[in-house]
């Protein structure tokens, strides 16, 4: 056998094992790829503060929204 013919070289592409095949003649391994970074999450948790300015709010400039997670919170 010299080599794979037309037929065997659609065959690999239609099982998708085209690249596999490719790559097994090359004897090299593939770079791993790196997962993205993931983006840090807020804190699960949140401390009520009662008397204190609303969370979200400040003493001056402009209101911000409402904080959901104090919606009914009591300490």
């Amino acid at each position: 056998m010299t080599g794979p013919d037309p037929e065997d070289i659609a065959a690999l592409r239609a099982d998708g094992d085209l690249t596999a095949y490719l790559i097994s003649l090359t004897g090299r391994v593939p770079a791993k790829s790196k997962p993205a970074a993931a983006e840090p999450e807020p804190p699960a948790y949140h401390i009520p503060r009662p008397g204190a300015w609303p969370c979200g709010t400040a003493p001056s400039g402009p209101t911000p929204p409402p904080c959901t997670d104090c919606q009914g919170a009591s300490a």
